[in-house]
């Protein structure tokens, strides 16, 4: 039948014959029906979205799957008492692991299990018999008699013989009579309490979906970690061989992990995996494992420690990364001072909370990571508290320029800050006046000590890339045998360690053009923030960090900002770990500030270089007084030093002999001052102030 209706109607426009009535056919398209099963789905699908619906459907799950998951747990419970399954499943446990010693062990246990329940099992065929021996069926019968027959004679009466025998009768039928009274309703309750039973062991047990469990359980938090969420975690992460030992283990999977341990905001596990399961498909699978613990993936995190065939497995608490932790001990104790041979300098707190503090003695350093990480910061912390040895002396070129370490002005001998070219050449000429200084070190008598020099570049990428060459056309940047940054770092890298002289660069985005491999290599200290790609972080902390489990390319650019992984033996790291995650703590400028305020207190007064010129005519006692400084007296030596850093090509080879010849012409000769040769600043100003003044008088006649 057609879907379509036929209206018959008269056309009012047209003017009839008069023997004609003219009619005009219409056909007009009944409404199209939607089926039921689009109307019932849509409608569901609304009910869905309702909130009431929503949570009437998780209540439904919940109590339900609490029955269910009750009954799955009594029948294992009774099931294991009965049998030897847990005997079996021990044993495939042990075997799983290859430990084939708790494998026979087990083995035994469970034989000698059969062994008692055979002997239980045949002692019920001969209990009838034995219980009616024990009970002394006909003995209890004769004994009521005779209890009659006294009670019969005590009371005269024929009929009291048969009384106790009665009594008891009596007792039967009144017991029998209490059953048939009851039975009815425990027939009708019973199954309701068994049901009730069943429900509350679920419960307890949480045997629901965890989105189905009520809310005060059901936390943005995440779950607890126990023992039975790591095995099942470990089973469903995709892994064949681990998901099929665990299925044949049974719940006894709990068997490969060792202790839980509290460890700071989060807990630690050692899973032992089964044979044939290697530690890398387990990293491999870190986003998989977090989702399976009900956490996100920067909050688990996965290391391979000693033991063979091991993960270690922390897990933090859901949000607890998130937290910032505390202020640095450098600004809440203002008395802290630093010491470069047997100190460590406060760097942050690792992942369980304990203080994560860093030796820097004889170490060279190198820290990377993506822009706005924190990696000034976290290098600029370092500095201030070594700053507070007052021994230690500081080379600083920021390629940067705006204004992150200008806090060391009249702390560091030298302070180049800009981005451009030029400050790159300063910057690769402050280096290469730091070779000599060391090669004149190297070349001092055996057993010499020498103060620690730091020399500091932040954004040394820029140098790396820099493309100026100068008149020989030799590049400053580069990573060729006649670049001049690379080879002065390289030769630093080299022989500086030895007489205290260390390189410390940070760097941006690591690449092999921006970082050379030979510049890597060489730093002892690696440390690396957020990256952007896996095939950095080899480049960062080496390829022996990354193999036992470090990934800078996991932590979250922007969110994870301060937080670092460190590969060094200057601090300490778990046993069997090859590198340690520390989240740092953050010194605002104005705190640095007064930290360099401190450690300028300490010092007898510092002259900081900001332009290093060279190829110029040079004024040496005019340079004798700029690095004197505001210090009464300053160690003959230590005034070589600074002419060498202030121009290596005049002064670099100055030796005692050259100096004590400039300054015994001005009239300064140098003096000893509690056993040792000093120059004094006012011998120094008062010669330059008589040859100023013999010079006007010459000017004059």
């Amino acid at each position: 039948m057609s879907d379509n209706v036929v209206h018959l109607h008269k056309n009012p426009d047209t003017t009839p014959e008069p023997t004609t009535n003219v009619t005009t056919l219409t056909v007009v398209p009944e409404p199209r029906r939607v089926p039921l099963w689009v109307r019932s789905g849509r409608a569901i699908r609304r009910a869905a979205a309702h909130e009431r619906t929503r949570t009437v459907g998780r209540m439904t799950v919940r109590h339900t799957t609490y029955v269910l998951g009750g009954t799955r747990i009594v029948a294992r419970r009774a099931w294991d008492g009965r049998t030897a399954a847990r005997y079996e499943r021990m044993l495939r446990a042990a075997e799983a692991a290859g430990n084939y010693e708790v494998a026979q062990e087990w083995e035994e246990r469970g034989q000698r299990y059969r062994e008692a329940r055979h002997r239980r099992r045949m002692d019920l065929l001969t209990s009838p018999v034995d219980a009616a021996k024990g009970a002394g069926v006909g003995l209890g019968i004769g004994g009521l008699l005779l209890l009659g027959i006294a009670l019969a004679v005590a009371t005269k009466d024929a009929s009291d013989v048969v009384t106790p025998l009665m009594a008891v009768v009596g007792l039967i039928r009144l017991l029998i009579t209490i059953v048939q009274v009851t039975w009815g309703p425990l027939i009708t309750v019973g199954p309701l309490l068994a049901l009730l039973g069943l429900w509350e062991v679920g419960r307890r047990a949480q045997a629901a979906p965890y989105w189905a469990l009520p809310d005060n359980v059901r936390s943005s938090e995440g779950e607890p970690i126990t023992s039975s969420i790591v095995v099942k975690a470990l089973r469903d992460l995709g892994v064949a061989p681990l998901s099929r030992a665990i299925k044949e283990m049974g719940d006894a999977g709990a068997s490969m992990l060792g202790p839980i341990r509290i460890a700071g905001c989060g807990v630690e596990v050692d899973v032992t995996l089964p044979s044939g399961v290697s530690a890398i498909e387990v990293q491999q699978r870190r986003r998989k494992l977090a989702e399976n613990l009900t956490r996100h993936e920067h909050e688990v995190f996965i290391t391979i420690p000693k033991a063979a065939r091991t993960v270690r497995l922390w897990v933090a608490d859901s949000g607890a990364l998130d937290e910032p932790i505390g202020p640095s001990p450098l600004v809440t104790d203002e008395t802290m001072t630093a010491d470069y041979g047997k100190g460590k300098a406060p760097w942050g707190q690792d992942l369980r909370g304990d203080a994560a503090a860093l030796s820097l003695y004889q170490r060279h350093l190198l820290i990377t990571g993506l822009s706005n990480e924190g990696k000034t910061v976290a290098l600029r912390s370092l500095a201030l508290w070594l700053a507070l040895d007052k021994s230690v002396a500081f080379l600083m070129g920021d390629l940067k320029g705006v204004g992150d370490w200008a806090m060391f002005d009249g702390l560091a001998r030298t302070l180049i800050q800009g981005p451009t070219d030029e400050h790159v050449i300063q910057v690769t000429e402050m280096v290469e006046g730091t070779v000599a200084e060391m090669n004149r070190r190297i070349q001092a008598p055996p057993g010499t000590q020498f103060p620690p020099l730091i020399v500091l570049v932040d954004e040394a990428q820029v140098a790396f890339m820099c493309p100026a060459k100068d008149e020989d056309k030799r590049p400053y940047g580069g990573s060729k045998a006649n670049s001049r940054y690379f080879m002065a770092v390289r030769k630093i890298h080299n022989q500086g360690r030895a007489v205290n002289v260390l390189m410390w660069q940070g760097t941006q985005d690591p690449t092999n053009e921006n970082l050379p491999k030979l510049v890597r290599e060489g730093a002892h200290t690696r440390v690396s923030l957020a990256l952007g790609t896996e095939s950095q972080a080899p480049m960062a902390l080496a390829d022996k960090a990354v193999d036992g489990g470090a990934a800078p390319n996991l932590l979250r650019p922007g969110l994870d900002r301060g937080t670092l992984v460190v590969a060094s033996d200057g601090i300490a790291i778990p046993a069997g770990q090859s590198s340690i995650t520390v989240r740092t703590h953050y010194i605002p400028d104005d705190d640095a500030v007064a930290l360099t305020d401190r450690a300028k207190a300490l010092r007898d007064g510092v002259t900081t270089l900001h332009v290093i010129e060279q190829g110029e005519e040079r004024d040496p006692l005019a340079d004798i007084a700029a690095v004197v400084g505001d210090a009464p007296r300053v160690l003959t030596q230590t005034v070589l030093q600074r002419l060498a850093a202030l121009n290596e090509d005049a002064y670099g080879r100055w030796s005692f002999g050259d100096l004590k010849r400039v300054l015994e012409d001005a009239g300064a000769d140098p003096y000893k001052s509690d056993g040792r040769m000093v120059v004094g600043r006012d011998r120094v100003a008062r010669a330059l102030a008589n040859r100023d003044a013999e010079g006007s008088a010459s000017a004059d006649g």
